[in-house]
């Protein structure tokens, strides 16, 4: 192994640290249970904000991946803590799914079945699994991971829809923020559902959850993977019919590897074989997104050439990860070579060396974009996923 990948492996094994830290020091919260809902760019917490299901479910995800590598039982406490903050206050028991948000004082604030919140919710459920042995995690995860297949999986079409109501009846509104366009099929929530059923899979070896994540990447491959462009397709309508949006060269960054990592749990050789020409294809089209300081742009509007100039801290993360794997496909050290000058953009641009955690991320001009550092979206799960991902892949 070269000094520079050793380094590499070095560096970020204490960023993974440094992450965990942030997160156990600034984020419990003493008062109302569970973990803050928010914390602003300052690092101010935010009081009695609402708190949401996807941030809880990443929390858990983080550190029991993590407590596989530091057994710091710190880690361990945070992870029951997640679990039972998640068990008891977000997953509804009479109707079988999941609050999308609740509020400061643990009631449900928004009470849709988000399907993204839920297979987030399974992913981390099966991770805590993994080290706790802890049936009624195992139980809750099966449990969501049925209320998908019967009530978001389309029967006629294939693919799952996006919300439905508490009591599992169609809903108006099924975008998961603001930006998203309100289409009932989305690549966003197809990867993630069988990233979590692959995550349960590793726990469970269920014969029919086997197949449904053999036929979701089927469908992914049919559907959302444009082999033309190498990027992703990003919104349908229940028929497939695509409604044509942004390149998001961190989605395509982050599918190019997980997909393959998908596969490689379903077993399937053929998957496996088609994933690993995909993992090529798409990180080839991700260099499109590549600035000379190593950075990923977020997204490009193709109808008018213009870039969304902005550089998020997921999609750096994402990018180390899924370069990395197309360097280990081809050995083709472009591909490492992308990987360093990545983290490098990273170490310079987006880490808080003063108070930890990484920021949002930049604008064109270098100034930092003022996002939380905690809160909905801003959790542990793509940059502590990056840290774990490459000290595992990089063997000493």
């Amino acid at each position: 192994m070269s000094v520079q990948l050793k380094q590499l492996k070095t560096e970020l094994s204490d960023e993974l640290d440094a992450i965990l830290k942030y997160w156990s020091k600034h984020t419990l919260d003493n008062e109302n249970g569970g973990f803050v809902g928010q914390i602003d760019f300052n690092d101010h917490i935010i009081a009695n904000t609402e708190k949401g299901a996807v941030l809880n479910a990443r929390i858990l995800w983080s550190f029991s991946a993590s407590y596989k590598v530091t057994k710091n039982e710190n880690h361990k406490k945070i992870v029951k803590r997640a679990f039972e903050f998640l068990s008891e206050y977000f997953y509804d028991a009479e109707f079988g799914g999941l609050f999308w948000s609740i509020n400061a004082d643990k009631t449900p604030k928004n009470t849709k079945n988000q399907i993204y919140a839920l297979a987030f919710a399974i992913y981390g459920l099966s991770e805590y699994y993994a080290i706790a042995k802890d049936d009624k995690a195992l139980e809750i995860a099966i449990n969501l991971y049925l209320k998908i297949q019967e009530h978001s999986y389309d029967n006629e079409h294939k693919g799952y829809f996006e919300a439905l109501t508490r009591d599992w009846q169609p809903i108006d509104d099924l975008r998961l923020s603001d930006k998203d366009v309100n289409e009932k099929k989305t690549m966003n929530t197809h990867l993630h559902i069988v990233e979590a059923y692959a995550n349960l899979f590793r726990v469970w070896k269920d014969k029919t959850l086997q197949n449904d994540i053999i036929e979701l990447l089927q469908t992914i491959e049919e559907h959302f993977i444009n082999t033309e462009t190498g990027h992703l397709r990003l919104f349908f309508n229940e028929n497939w019919i695509e409604k044509p949006d942004v390149i998001s060269y961190g989605h395509d960054i982050e599918a190019a590897w997980l997909l393959l990592q998908c596969a490689e749990i379903s077993e399937d050789e053929t998957l496996i074989a088609n994933y690993k020409k995909h993992a090529i294809q798409m990180a080839e089209a991700t260099k499109e997104g590549l600035d000379s300081d190593g950075g990923l742009w977020y997204e490009l509007d193709p109808e008018k050439n213009e870039l969304v100039a902005e550089k998020h801290w997921w999609v750096q993360a994402e990018a180390l990860i899924g370069f990395y794997n197309a360097y280990q496909l081809t050995g083709d050290e472009t591909y490492l070579d992308i990987v360093y000058k990545n983290w490098k953009f990273i170490k310079k641009y987006i880490l808080d060396k003063e108070n930890g955690e990484w920021f949002w991320g930049i604008n064109r001009d270098y100034s930092l974009i003022e996002k939380d550092k905690a809160g909905f979206w801003k959790c542990p799960y793509h940059n502590s996923r990056a840290c774990l991902e490459l000290i595992e892949r990089i063997k000493t």
